[in-house]
């Protein structure tokens, strides 16, 4: 019976997004990981979930507030990460016609802490009948289709919204990894701080987000596209507009990629020498939202002289590779922690 109606689910809990992939039937939720929250006789009752709360960053009345709870891949908000979290599944198994509460699989950074992982467990665990926990790094591996499960070395980025995360993987094993507290929010606030320190103008998150995204770029090759960017003046204080370029966001995000990089190349010094001549041959796989910053897999193979790839939905692979694990759960049933 628990096979027959039980819909097991495998969760990205991501700083940016959280997408949810239902057994046998791929990703059925991708949404932004906020909550609008409005403070009532003392207590913060939700208002909105997911892209309608991301719609009213920056523009909420005072007495609501957006939240997001989960911030450099773990928990800020213990609270608030439950009530997303239950409504999130509550949508997919009122669309599944589940009966049974389904076993949840949720994908966590390298390196995070026991207190941060019973976090985790707890933030679902009424809504689950069993909760299982996959580095992030590994599932975005078997979700960029990489041969873990041969003795060769499988080198992944996996670029979120607060943390990136690389790892060694041979053999169902992650040989040496390490998660860098820099992603896509990191390059975002690097966006706010270049444009407010060279054109003294004021923007949000939202118009950060939006720059990066259309003229955002990590290599020359796209220096010279530009977008117009609307904000208030910090010398006349009043709203103003102006025009940047490619070039200059380049410049504005090199610090936070360079230290990507960096630790990408700190991965390969650790790798042994045997593993490292198979990444050389198979190449390294980008994964992540911050994979679609365009240029930034030609950027990473010209200073490290190693093939970049990148699968047709970056965003998707972490969700996709633990949604494989409950799918072949004979294969991998000694991954999930």
């Amino acid at each position: 019976m628990k096979r027959l109606f039980a819909k097991d689910l495998a969760i990205d809990l991501g700083t940016a997004n959280t997408l949810i992939y239902e057994k046998s039937r791929g990703i059925v939720l991708n949404e932004p990981s906020m909550v609008a929250l409005k403070v009532v006789g003392g207590k913060r009752l939700p208002v909105a979930y997911g892209a309608q709360a991301k719609a009213m960053l920056g523009k909420t009345p005072e007495g609501v507030e957006v939240i997001r709870p989960v911030r450099t891949g773990v928990i800020a908000d213990f609270e608030v990460a439950s009530l997303m979290l239950r409504h999130f599944i509550s949508r997919v198994r009122a669309l599944s016609w589940a009966m049974i509460k389904p076993r949840v699989m949720i994908g966590v950074p390298c390196g995070i802490t026991e207190v941060e992982k019973r976090a985790i467990r707890e933030a679902v665990q009424d809504q689950a009948r069993e909760v299982r926990l996959i580095d992030e790094a590994m599932a975005a591996a078997i979700g960029c289709e990489l041969p873990i499960t041969e003795a060769t070395g499988n080198l992944v980025i996996d670029i979120g919204g607060g943390t990136t995360d690389i790892a060694v993987i041979s053999l169902k094993d992650v040989v040496y990894s390490v998660s860098v507290r820099q992603g896509g929010d990191a390059l975002d606030e690097a966006i706010i701080n270049f444009i407010r320190r060279k054109h003294h103008l004021l923007i949000g998150e939202a118009t950060a987000e939006r720059i990066k995204k259309t003229v955002g770029t990590a290599h020359a090759a796209h220096d010279d596209e530009v977008i117009e960017v609307r904000g208030r003046s910090l010398t006349l204080g009043a709203p103003a507009t102006i025009v940047v370029s490619g070039a200059e966001m380049r410049e504005a995000m090199s610090e936070v990629l360079s230290q990507i990089v960096l630790a990408v190349r700190q991965a390969l010094e650790h790798t042994p020498p045997e593993l490292s001549g198979d990444i050389i041959n198979r190449g390294i796989a980008l994964a992540g939202g911050g994979a679609l910053v365009r240029g930034l897999d030609r950027r990473i193979s010209e200073e490290l002289e190693v093939e970049v790839t990148v699968p047709a939905d970056p965003l998707a692979v972490v969700a996709q590779g633990a949604g494989r694990c409950l799918d072949s759960g004979d294969v991998f049933s000694d991954i999930w922690i």
